[in-house]
């Protein structure tokens, strides 16, 4: 059993005396593991970063076994993050994300493709964590909790939407919250796409969408809280406004 591909290397932990597992994820395969032998040697180690894109050839005998990669790098994205604490917390949000929620060997082409321009941005502080908080969006919509934000859920009226939903993830405007509004979370128009985007609306929006991957997404999971890495990097955002 064999493929060759092109994946985002999401993690690496040693294994043995010399050699490493990995977890990429590829358009493809999906989110795919395997042992890279000589993988923390001086020549492979500095390979095998996360965020690095990479080419990979994975074999196995069976295809249940967890196999092998031969790898070889395309483009690494150490120097976009290198002394950018914002970019390296944002590198890890999106690593760790990916390797908690996907299924292993499943293929999410759309995601895997947005996920690599999302990470191509890295180092533009300007435009980035908007960029990384319609990738959440779009991930939550891969994951089966995406969100409904084109209608009130309890008028129907497509004006006003000012909230959302924790149950339900749907918009619900000024008038149709009326006394629950205090119970409801913030529905900025940079979640629909409109406006300027201000970073204090970027806030509010990840302030929402953390909210269906901790209470919605993580739990239909198991028990495993969601990565203190995505928290890291909402901290680290949350110290430039």
């Amino acid at each position: 059993m064999e493929w060759r591909g092109t994946g985002i290397l999401l993690s690496v932990q040693r294994h043995g005396e010399s050699s490493a597992i990995i977890d990429v994820f590829t358009e493809e395969k999906g989110r795919h593991a395997g042992v890279v032998r000589g993988g923390t040697s001086r020549k492979i180690a500095p390979i095998l970063q996360p965020g690095a894109q990479l080419d990979v050839a994975w074999r196995a005998r069976l295809e249940e076994h967890i196999g092998s990669f031969a790898v070889e790098p395309v483009r690494s994205r150490a120097a976009l993050v290198m002394g950018n604490r914002l970019a390296l917390a944002g590198l890890n949000a999106v690593t760790g994300l990916l390797g908690f929620c996907l299924p292993e060997r499943e293929a999410y082409g759309p995601l895997y493709r947005r996920t690599e321009a999302l990470l191509d941005l890295l180092g533009q502080d300007d435009v980035w964590p908007l960029a990384y908080l319609q990738w959440e969006l779009a991930l939550l919509e891969e994951m089966g909790f995406g969100l409904d934000l084109k209608t009130c859920a309890a008028t129907g009226a497509t004006d006003g939407l000012a909230y959302v939903s924790p149950k339900t993830g749907r918009a619900v405007s000024k008038a149709g919250a009326g006394i629950w509004a205090n119970r409801l979370l913030p529905l900025p128009p940079v979640l629909r796409r409109e406006g300027d985007a201000p970073d204090a609306e970027i806030a509010l929006g990840l302030e929402t969408t953390g909210y269906f991957l901790k209470h919605h997404l993580a739990p239909d999971l198991g028990s495993k809280p969601l990565p203190e890495a995505r928290d890291r990097f909402v901290d680290a955002f949350s110290r430039t406004l």
